[in-house]
């Protein structure tokens, strides 16, 4: 036995011989260690897992659908707007747990989170305005491919005992693809991810802004966040699609209010700004010195995974809660999600980038959400930081209750419906334990297992092709109004 283990472990046997101060050094020097060593091998993972063939496989993915499905994302962008918005009779009189308007914020509640503000501002810090460009092209594709997971999400969706409808790539892996396997594989890599990007990540990311603005102790905004998670997550899908599609709309509306008002303080740069963004997107600034051409895939890498971080499309985590929706024919709900990514990615994102480039706070060195509230502080002096603050906090929550529903279906998925309600427990209460850690260990393994969950559902999705394009060419034929 080393020096170091022998101190600890005299320490925790109660060796009064020995100098405890010093046992307990060393035990929290190795605890240290280990977990230095364990975030090392899981950033090497993550990076591994979010290479070039993940990045091609999502980016060809949504190509491939872009084409077989006609570009529906485009010509159909309005008809399902529509959808969205209106309820319609012939819906609400079909099986499903939720209306398509819920279903739809529940999905935006949990893709419009911190990404919107902190993963924009790393793109554009790290990759220059031209990686607005690239997050745009990824949400175009993306929506080809959000659009493909929910048909085939409703189309493969089943009844559990209680009458509900549960869905998603593990179903249609399972029944479509017929690889049992790996739609066990999905659900495992989905209901752990839950814990990370949906739960601690969020969490730690509001309890740190709130001390920051407020002075308020992470303790206490974990413990506050805690309960306010608690009683809406308890309560399941229902309860979680009437929050959501109250406060979805009104967090949107607020963010995009702010943004609009630093557009309009700098309309006039607003052409120069757009001028940026398309130059650089081809040929970026050599800010960061290099050869020119690391410097072009470095902005295309940025844009491109932020990109999907912030809508998800591939992932396969939205079409759990488009299978539960009341919907009349799988293309139906299909549209109304293709607008998830569209209002993600091709609005918020978009605001949030315009920000940042119009305010000049892109250039300054910072990154992440302090960069984003810098922007904001710059254009409205005063208020900017509490807006973003705000933002934050509401952008989170949501992500927390959307997240807790597609964890809690994958984890029936595995061990039956006697499984969720323990998970249900188990992430509130790592609601208040993430916002009192230090998070780079659980960011790491939050983006190996979302990471993970993507490549098998994108292989369901080029496997079934056939079937989305069957469903699509009959609904557009003989149901379409």
């Amino acid at each position: 036995m080393n020096k170091r283990a022998g101190a600890a472990f005299d320490w925790f046997a109660g060796d009064p011989c020995i100098n405890k101060d010093e046992a307990k050094g060393e035990y929290a020097s190795m605890n240290a260690s280990w977990l230095d060593s364990l975030e090392e091998w899981v950033t090497i993972a993550g990076s591994f897992v979010w290479g070039a063939p993940l990045l091609v496989l999502l980016v060809g993915t949504g190509f491939w659908l872009t084409w077989a499905l006609r570009g529906i994302q485009i010509s159909a962008l309005m008809h399902a707007l529509y959808l969205a918005l209106v309820k319609r009779r012939e819906d609400e009189e079909e099986d499903g747990d939720i209306s398509h308007f819920q279903a739809l914020m529940t999905a935006l509640s949990a893709t419009v989170g911190t990404g919107n503000i902190a993963g924009v501002a790393t793109a554009i810090a790290i990759g220059g305005p031209g990686a607005l460009f690239w997050m745009w092209v990824t949400g175009l594709l993306g929506m080809a491919t959000k659009y493909a997971e929910a048909v085939l999400a409703v189309v493969y969706r089943e009844k559990d005992e209680k009458g509900q409808m549960r869905g998603g790539p593990m179903y249609y892996i399972a029944k479509g693809v017929g690889w049992k396997w790996m739609a066990v594989l999905f659900a495992f890599f989905a209901s752990v991810a839950a814990f990370g990007i949906g739960n601690m990540v969020q969490s730690n990311s509001v309890a740190d802004a709130v001390r920051t603005t407020f002075g308020v102790p992470v303790w206490i905004t974990g413990l506050v966040l805690m309960v306010l998670v608690a009683t809406v997550v308890l309560g399941g899908i229902k309860t979680i699609g009437r929050v959501t599609s109250i406060l979805v709309p009104v967090m949107i509306v607020f963010y995009m209010v702010a943004s609009i008002a630093v557009l309009l303080l700098f309309a006039r740069e607003i052409p120069e700004a757009f001028r940026l963004i398309f130059v650089h997107a081809f040929s970026p600034m050599a800010a960061t010195g290099g050869f020119a051409g690391s410097v072009l895939m470095l902005t295309i890498r940025m844009g491109v995974s932020r990109g999907l971080f912030s809508n998800e499309s591939g992932l396969g985590s939205a079409p759990i809660a488009a299978a539960a929706a009341q919907t009349a024919h799988p293309v139906t709900q299909a549209l109304v999600s293709m607008t998830q990514t569209f209002i993600d990615t091709l609005v918020v994102c978009t605001l949030t980038g315009l920000v940042l480039i119009l305010t000049g706070a892109w250039s300054s060195g910072a990154t992440g959400a302090s960069l984003t509230a810098g922007a904001f502080e710059l254009a409205l002096p005063g208020l900017g930081s509490y807006i973003v603050t705000c933002g934050l906090i509401l952008f989170a929550y949501s992500t927390m209750l959307g997240w807790c529903y597609y964890g809690e279906k994958s984890i029936e998925y595995l061990l039956g419906e006697k499984a969720v309600l323990p998970y249900r427990v188990c992430y509130v209460v790592f609601v208040a334990i993430g916002a009192t850690l230090k998070l780079e260990l659980v960011w790491g393994l939050a983006d190996l297992f979302n990471g993970l969950m993507a490549f098998p559902n994108l292989v369901a999705l080029l496997v079934l092709t056939p079937v989305v394009v069957r469903y699509t060419q009959e609904y557009f034929r003989d149901v379409r109004p």
